[in-house]
C-alpha cells in the first residue's frame, strides 16, 4: 500500500495513552522529554495528534481551556511539535489551523519562540507581549522583609483560587486543583492572615519551575521565590514578563541567567484578560 500523503492523515485527539510519543516527538525536535509535563497537559487539556503511518506522531499540541463549565473563557495553546523528518511541509499550519477553527470564537494565547511566530502571525495572532525565560542555581541573598510565606495547605486552596481568577482573569479551577499533585511545592504568602500571593515549583526534568507566580507585588514574588529556593536544591527555571523589570534584575543577580525570549500572542483578543501587575509568571509557557 502506498504511503498516504501528509495532508490526508487524520488529526485526532490525544489521550495519556500517546505519552511516550509525545515525550519522543520533543526529543525528536531536540527538546527534553518532559513526561511530567506532557502527562499533566494531556489530563488538563486537550492534546491534538496526527499518527505517523511509520509509527509515533508526525505532529502534536495542547490546548488548555480557561471559564465556566458553561463556555470557555480563553484557550492556551502550547507544545506545538512537528518531527523533524516532515517540518516544513506544512503540518504545523494544517494542525493549528484546526485548532483554532475546533476553538471557534474563543479567544486564544500562545508563547512563541522566534521559530514558530511567523506561522502564529500568519494564522492571526498578534503578538501583545514578552516574557524571558530564566534558569539557575538560586544563591540567597538578605531576606526579604515583612512578607510572610509558608506552605500551602488544603484549607488555603479557596482563597488561592479566588486570587488566582482575579489576577488571571478567568477561572483556572480544572488546572489550579490539579497544582497539590503535580508541584513539589506549593506556598503561599500572607498578610494579616490573608493570602495576597502564591507560587508553586514543579519537577521538570532536572529543574524545578517556578509558576504560577502571582504576587500583591514585587517583593512578595521575591520572597515566594526565595522561599521555594530554600526547599529544592535543583536549579530554578521561570519564564517572567519582561515588565517585571525590577524582578527580572533581582532573579539575576540571583543566580538565574537569561535563556531565551518568547512572545506572548493572542487571537480574538487585543490584550491578556486580568491584572498583569499580579502575574509574575505562568504555570507553564505551554498553558498560560
Amino acid at each position: 500500500m502506498p504511503t498516504p500523503s501528509l495532508a490526508a492523515l487524520p488529526i485526532r485527539r490525544l489521550t495519556l495513552r500517546d505519552l511516550t510519543a509525545c515525550a519522543d516527538l520533543s526529543e525528536d525536535r531536540g527538546w527534553q522529554r518532559e513526561e511530567h509535563k506532557w502527562g499533566f497537559l494531556l489530563t488538563a487539556g486537550k492534546g491534538y495528534g496526527i499518527d505517523d503511518p511509520d509509527g509515533g506522531l508526525v505532529a502534536a499540541c495542547v490546548v488548555t481551556e480557561y471559564g465556566s463549565w458553561e463556555r470557555s473563557d480563553l484557550g492556551a495553546i502550547g507544545m506545538v511539535l512537528v518531527a523533524e523528518r516532515h517540518a516544513r511541509r506544512g503540518v504545523g499550519r494544517r494542525l493549528m489551523q484546526r485548532v483554532v477553527a475546533a476553538m471557534g470564537t474563543t479567544p486564544l494565547t500562545l508563547h512563541a519562540t522566534p521559530y514558530g511566530r511567523p506561522l502564529y502571525e500568519e494564522l492571526g495572532f498578534k503578538a501583545t507581549g514578552r516574557a524571558e525565560m530564566l534558569q539557575g542555581h538560586f544563591v540567597p541573598g538578605s531576606p526579604e522583609h515583612g512578607v510572610a510565606t509558608r506552605a500551602a495547605t488544603a484549607e488555603d486552596l479557596p482563597s488561592i483560587l479566588r486570587l488566582d481568577e482575579e489576577v488571571f482573569g478567568v477561572d483556572r479551577t480544572p488546572l489550579i486543583t490539579r497544582l497539590p499533585a503535580f508541584a513539589d511545592q506549593l506556598r503561599v504568602a500572607e498578610d494579616g492572615g490573608r493570602i495576597i500571593g502564591y507560587t508553586a515549583a514543579w519537577p521538570n526534568m532536572d529543574t524545578h519551575v517556578v509558576g504560577p507566580l502571582i504576587a500583591r507585588d514585587t517583593e512578595t514574588a521575591k520572597a515566594l521565590i526565595t522561599s521555594l529556593a530554600a526547599h529544592t536544591d535543583r536549579p530554578l527555571r521561570t519564564d517572567i514578563d519582561v515588565r517585571h523589570e525590577e524582578l527580572l534584575a533581582w532573579a539575576k543577580a540571583r543566580g538565574l541567567a537569561s535563556v531565551a525570549f518568547n512572545a506572548v500572542m493572542t487571537y480574538g483578543i487585543t490584550d491578556l484578560p486580568g491584572d498583569w501587575t499580579r502575574r509574575f509568571a505562568p504555570l507553564t509557557v505551554a498553558a498560560g
